[in-house]
């Protein structure tokens, strides 16, 4: 392994292994302050978003933002029962059917961290109109071993409001080339934007580059409304983390497979991309041979559709790179798909000019 994709992956994995669902970006913000503080300035704002100028920004020229959100699908403690087990509600959408038996960590009034299994009902109790139910979040538990809601309080250290994330550990299989780790939506596109700007350190490019690892995306884009607000670029790239779509579709409408790289969206259910943008793009990455994949999504959402409403609309395309199974415990990716993303990036920045983003 070469020492780039070594740092690169050791980025995805740091990434990945931060315990920072919405509302709780710090672990992801402080991997993102660490590998970018020889090439750019960081500040922090109330919501918990990222900014990222470049060593060389100047405010003279019109700003070209690349944002990733920087939050991860989780939970949060809602209640403790009698029997100490507890409650939860998501942060972000979760399907109820793939969580019971999965082992979780539960932050503590101390900042530790405690690990639980997420429950529901044994089968052995069951009547049998239960058995054939759908779960819901209501239908399950937290189990940390508690025998009360005193023990879990004063012992555990459990409270209400403190957040809760899978317990897994990135693995990278360099032979078969496949990531496996929790938060890829969207921390292997945080991953993406970092090392896109680090490729671009010192260019001297008709815009200045801003970066932004936007906070609670999985709520709501929250962060990417002020964020937007705040930097108010001309044009924008947004990364994501983005379902891949080839263990389960027929083969005529896959948009978005495994190590066929990054996928652009036309649309989704949030925002219909600027098609001249998309052209480009399409014709670009034809031209320096980047591996491409376009869609056209039924449903989703991503932070480009409150970066495309903003200062009176920003054309901005969605580079996604595929992962299976986001928004649960584990996600499989492709780092040959993370690096393609990249140089598309890298690519559509270096030949963006005032000119082309004008006949947009």
């Amino acid at each position: 392994m070469n020492e780039q994709k070594n740092n690169c992956i050791t980025l995805i994995k740091n990434l990945s292994n931060a315990k920072a669902p919405s509302g709780f970006e710090d672990e992801a913000i402080a991997v993102a302050r660490e590998f970018s503080k020889d090439f750019a300035t960081t500040k922090e704002d109330s919501l918990r978003n990222l900014y990222l100028y470049p060593n060389n920004f100047s405010e003279e020229k019109p700003v070209f933002l690349l944002d990733a959100h920087g939050d991860e699908v989780g939970m949060m403690v809602h209640s403790i029962k009698p029997n100490g087990t507890i409650r939860f509600v998501t942060l972000g959408g979760w399907n109820p059917n793939t969580l019971p038996s999965s082992k979780v960590l539960i932050r503590t009034q101390k900042g530790n961290y405690v690990s639980g299994i997420i429950a529901a009902k044994p089968v052995h109790f069951m009547t049998e109109s239960e058995k054939g139910k759908p779960l819901s979040i209501q239908d399950l538990v937290i189990d940390i071993g508690a025998c009360s809601k005193e023990e879990a309080e004063n012992v555990f250290g459990i409270a209400m409001g403190e957040p809760i994330v899978p317990a897994v550990d990135f693995s990278y299989d360099e032979e078969h080339d496949i990531m496996i780790g929790k938060g890829f939506d969207c921390r292997i596109g945080c991953a993406a934007l970092l090392e896109t700007m680090r490729q671009l350190e010192g260019e001297d490019l008709p815009f200045s580059i801003c970066g932004t690892l936007s906070s609670q995306e999985e709520v709501g884009e929250r962060g990417a409304t002020v964020a937007v607000q705040t930097v108010k670029p001309q044009v924008a790239i947004c990364f994501e983390g983005c379902p891949a779509d080839d263990t389960f579709t027929e083969p005529y409408a896959i948009q978005t497979a495994l190590k066929q790289g990054p996928m652009i969206r036309f649309m989704d259910k949030s925002m219909i991309a600027n098609p001249r943008y998309m052209r480009d793009t399409i014709a670009l990455a034809k031209q320096e041979g980047i591996k491409l994949q376009t869609s056209v999504r039924e449903g989703g959402g991503n932070n480009g559709a409150v970066i495309n409403l903003a200062n009176q609309g920003i054309p901005v395309i969605v580079i996604g790179i595929p992962v299976r199974y986001i928004h649960s415990h584990y996600g499989i990716a492709s780092y040959e798909d993370f690096q393609e993303s990249v140089k598309l990036a890298v690519a559509v920045v270096k030949n963006m000019t005032v000119e082309k983003l004008e006949s947009f």
